[in-house]
């Protein structure tokens, strides 16, 4: 989705959540739409609790009405069900490439380059945490 439609989007974001609201209780669905956000996939819609398929149905029914000029641009509409952390333990906190603390993009290549998260899309970038002040390890956890 381009930049300007996104920007657009988020800046109307309380009228949409209001809407949004409205189209999922018309269909008497308890879920109910927080906020609107943006990150480097495109624009997120956070719910109180998971989608049901009929909810996530109204709200990409909602998005694409809504960007009606500029439906064609949205190469995909797609919504987490939801919230899934993965915690990653036993990481060096110094990289060993740059002998200082390891980064986002090594931890991001990683993911990228392992079997084991072929199917997996980042929600948000990887949080580093050292074990301890004292420690050389660290916990990568991974909004998934």
């Amino acid at each position: 989705m381009g930049n300007n439609i996104t920007k657009k989007f988020i800046k109307e974001s309380n009228s949409h959540i209001t809407n949004i609201n409205c189209a999922l209780k018309a269909i008497k669905s308890s879920t109910i739409a927080n906020f609107i956000c943006v990150n480097d996939k495109g624009i997120v819609i956070t719910t109180n609790n998971v989608a049901l398929s009929l909810d996530l149905q109204e709200i990409k029914k909602y998005v694409k009405n809504s960007l009606s000029s500029d439906a064609d641009k949205v190469s995909s509409v797609r919504l987490p069900q939801s919230k899934s952390y993965l915690k990653i333990v036993g990481i060096p906190f110094i990289s060993e490439k740059t002998n200082s603390r390891i980064a986002l993009d090594e931890i991001e290549d990683v993911l990228k380059n392992n079997y084991i998260f072929n199917n997996i899309v980042l929600a948000s970038k990887p949080h580093i945490i050292k074990v301890s002040s004292k420690s050389d390890i660290a916990i990568i956890w991974i909004n998934i």
